[in-house]
């Protein structure tokens, strides 16, 4: 159905009433997003994390595969940054990033009572508040799916870019981090289909770092690929006018935005 409404209107229709949709969506959100007392709570935090980091480094920790791959015990006194499910890996790692990040609806719904326990500053879409009551480790970013095409400042309104891992590096970049060096992002799926369209997984995940991520009977959206592009994209371009800069260590990553950089060489 969805190809049949592609064909039959023009490219500059769709997006204008694309555009119309999301900007409808964004009028309905702003004011709870901007003057509820959990959002200004979470405002005046996310103030205090401003060019926390400046000059420094600091890791992006993907959930792909590859991860498996991936010496990530040398990360231990790193900044690092945690998404999504990550926390099944903490066991094997005997420690947990730095900070975490979640903005997919679905993950948050199935994933909220391991989301709750999580100890450290955790960045958590305004939008999954039905499943997340706020705590003192706990700030609400206020994302959309529309611009800015990448925030530089994070109190205000965030892209999700339709990854996680776009948001982390708008986190990274208002810490004002130097360097950010992606791992676990393989940017390549074995599952694939409609791009956002959700699905049930029917057994072991294949596509993530753990058999369990997704797994069996858990909801999630297929990738937009794309659209992450996209995103990184901007985030190149974001961090380079800045004179920093985003490097992909990712052991056999498929994601062609950022520079390579063997990750060993790195320590």
């Amino acid at each position: 159905m969805r190809e049949k409404i592609k064909q039959l209107i023009p490219d500059p229709l769709l997006r204008f009433a694309r555009e119309l949709w999301f900007a409808y969506q964004h009028g309905k959100q702003w004011p709870m997003a901007t003057f509820h007392p959990w959002r200004r709570d979470s405002i005046n935090k996310l103030a205090s994390y401003k060019d926390i980091h400046r000059g420094e480094r600091c890791f992006i920790i993907g959930n792909g595969p590859s991860l498996n791959k991936t010496d990530v015990s040398k990360l231990k006194n790193e900044y690092t940054f945690g998404m999504n499910r990550i926390y099944l890996a903490f066991p094997e790692w005997g420690f947990e990033p730095t900070y975490f990040a979640s903005v997919n609806d679905l993950v948050i719904e199935q994933s909220a009572s391991e989301i709750r326990a999580l100890k450290m500053p955790k960045f958590l879409s305004w939008h999954s508040r039905p499943h997340i009551n706020p705590t003192e480790n706990t700030m609400f970013l206020h994302t959309t799916y529309t611009g800015p095409k990448f925030s530089k400042d994070v109190r205000n309104r965030v892209w999700e870019g339709g990854t996680v891992t776009y948001v982390a590096l708008q986190l990274a970049f208002y810490m004002g981090f130097e360097k950010v060096i992606l791992i676990g992002v393989d940017h390549n799926y074995q599952n694939k289909g409609e791009p956002n369209k959700t699905i049930v997984s029917a057994g072991d995940d294949l596509d993530h770092f753990h058999a369990g991520y997704f797994g069996k009977g858990f909801r999630w959206q297929l990738p937009d690929l794309e659209a992450w592009d996209l995103a990184y994209n901007q985030a190149k371009e974001a961090y380079e006018n800045a004179g920093r800069e985003v490097l992909d260590a990712t052991i056999g990553g498929k994601l062609q935005v950022f520079p390579k950089v063997d990750y060993d060489s790195l320590f």
